[in-house]
């Protein structure tokens, strides 16, 4: 990365922090980056105008994004490709990318680090042509968000009764797997499929030990009575499930085929959900992204 250059900083101001922080926005994050020393180029933009912003830095040896996970996959789907490296503004509402990273969440030592830092390799998902940082899911969990997109609470205090009502009306659905070459038959009401392995028995729910194993994790919950499902969702929570109880699935792998009943299927990639043709592919691409994080998280 050339210092003398502005480097590209690009924010969604329509998430999590970034729309709380409203107008002073921009004199934020120009502050932050003035005292890291490094002059910018920013623009805030618009969810849906995120590519064209990104198009416009197609170029750049380095572009800082800001904003949550959904905003970062579309970041890492773009300079994954063309080879440059991606530096994170941690303003989404749970920034779990960032936070797995080691990014700081305080905007000065976010700042920082994009202007100094030294990138490292990690993997993406990829399902059909879309990429994933975290994780991507099928059933329950995309029934979830609907209930939260259409709450007009905020999005933290909206997930509690989503949660419940997508509960009240939980069902299993048939999926024909093919994992690294071997067939599958599960029914299972949620299905997940987490980019590096995801340490749900080690005391550190939604955490990976690393994000370079080359490897997928596939989880599929047991088709459970729903009293007995709450329970394990609560038991999962806390990171003290019983494994051969609650899930009907705990492997790793490289590459899982999914195909079900209808042409395609509604999921979530990184909490955001859209439609992928059956059947879809999900593979792991090792070491496909170049993201600036902190030298303790080599």
């Amino acid at each position: 990365m050339l210092p003398g250059l502005p480097l590209p900083v690009i924010v969604n101001a329509a998430g999590g922090t970034a729309s709380r922080a409203g107008e002073g926005l921009r004199g934020q994050i120009e502050a932050a980056f003035a005292a890291a020393g490094r002059p910018i180029a920013l623009e805030l933009v618009a969810g849906e105008d995120l590519p064209a912003a990104l198009d416009r830095h197609a170029g750049a040896p380095r572009v800082a994004v800001g904003g949550g996970d959904g905003t970062l996959a579309t970041a890492a789907q773009a300079l994954s490709r063309r080879g440059g490296e991606l530096a994170i503004l941690p303003l989404g509402t749970r920034n779990h990318f960032a936070c797995q990273l080691g990014v700081p969440l305080d905007l000065a030592g976010a700042a920082r680090l994009a202007a100094t830092g030294k990138a490292r390799q990690v993997d993406l998902g990829d399902a059909g042509g879309r990429v994933f940082i975290n994780n991507l899911s099928a059933g329950a969990y995309v029934e979830l968000v609907r209930e939260r997109e259409a709450s007009r609470l905020p999005k933290l205090l909206a997930t509690l009764p989503a949660a419940w009502h997508t509960l009240r009306k939980l069902r299993s659905r048939r999926f024909e797997l093919t994992i690294d070459g071997e067939p599958c038959r599960i029914a299972t009401p949620l299905l997940f499929i987490g980019n590096n392995r995801y340490e749900v028995e080690q005391g550190r729910p939604g955490e990976r030990a690393a994000l370079d194993d080359g490897l997928l994790s596939l989880y599929a919950v047991a088709p459970l009575p729903r009293s007995a499902l709450v329970a394990a969702a609560v038991r999962t929570l806390v990171a003290r499930p019983r494994m051969h109880r609650d899930f009907a699935l705990d492997l790793t792998a490289r590459e899982v085929r999914i195909d079900s009943a209808g042409g395609s299927l509604e999921i979530a990639l990184d909490g955001e959900r859209v439609r992928g043709d059956l059947p879809l592919t999900v593979r792991i691409v090792p070491r496909a992204l170049a993201v600036v994080s902190p030298p303790a998280s080599d």
